[in-house]
């Protein structure tokens, strides 16, 4: 783990999983290589890894295959070249692209979508664009 995964644990333990919108989340690699940090208990299969890249090359497969993070399967319910996100019943799963990595993170049935996504989406705006 280098100096780079610090600063993306950071972001996993303060920005996502202190929100409190959130349960599990974690950052990929820009190249969709790996997992560059996690919360606990948060993993990433290559299977999993690829249905993500698969859902990023092609909106139409994801809306019909729907995707898999962490054992889970979700109905994509948005898929463009910045954000997938996708339910299992009440529960979402919010993956959105930034330059350098990739954020992704998993809220419960209490927590809204739109709220969530909201979290992922600004926290990406900033990593873009730090001011």
């Amino acid at each position: 783990m280098g100096a780079h995964s610090e600063v993306w644990q950071g972001y996993v333990d303060s920005s996502l999983m202190g929100s409190g919108q959130f349960d599990k989340a974690g950052i990929l690699a820009a190249d969709f290589s790996g997992l560059e940090a996690a919360s606990p208990g948060f993993t990433l299969s290559q299977e999993e890894i690829n249905s993500l890249i698969s859902a990023y090359t092609s909106s139409d497969n994801a809306f019909a295959n729907g995707i898999s993070v962490g054992g889970d399967k979700f109905v994509v319910i948005r898929a463009d070249e910045r954000s997938v996100y996708g339910k299992k019943g009440k529960e979402g799963i919010i993956v959105v692209r930034a330059s350098a990595c990739t954020m992704i993170a998993h809220h419960g049935e209490s927590v809204q979508t739109t709220n969530a996504a909201t979290v992922v989406e600004n926290l990406v705006d900033y990593i873009n664009n730090p001011q």
